[in-house]
């Protein structure tokens, strides 16, 4: 059987604060190393072995990667909707008398990606053109020339 301590229980309400102790932070706190030179107290600096530089890249490398750069051909631009594409969309979208807000609802798409393809301004995707193939009734996927 447990032994109960006799007597009342106390409880202490005093607050207890604890601090974290102070780091050496000042020391690297630019105000008290500036205050240290200007008073003449002797300050130690360390460099940080390859401090601020990628470990793979030295000075030469960064140069032969830039070389790289410049001369590599530049990426080939994205193919856009041709004219014909665009053209076959419109007229099959006229002719069954259908918005772009229309057409977009029942492909699923948002009306700018409809509005894109019909512009030419949009990358052929081939599961929306096959969308607006089986809603509109025209073939589209043929008429893209590579």
């Amino acid at each position: 059987m447990p032994v109960r301590p006799t007597g009342g229980m106390k409880q202490e309400w005093e607050p207890v604060v604890l601090h974290k102790p102070k780091k050496s932070q000042d020391l690297r706190d630019p105000k008290v190393v500036n205050q240290a030179l200007r008073t003449g107290a002797q300050v130690q600096t360390v460099k940080k072995f390859d401090a601020g530089l990628n470990k793979k890249t030295t000075a030469a490398s960064a140069v032969v990667n830039v070389r790289k750069l410049d001369e590599a051909a530049e990426p080939a631009a994205l193919e856009k909707v041709p004219v014909e594409v665009r053209q076959a969309i419109q007229k099959a979208r006229i002719e069954k008398k259908m918005s772009q807000a229309e057409l977009a609802k029942q492909i699923n798409e948002r009306p700018q990606v409809v509005a894109e393809y019909e512009n030419g301004k949009a990358v052929p995707n081939q599961l929306v053109l096959a969308k607006m193939e089986k809603i509109l009734g025209v073939k589209l996927r043929g008429k893209i020339h590579k």
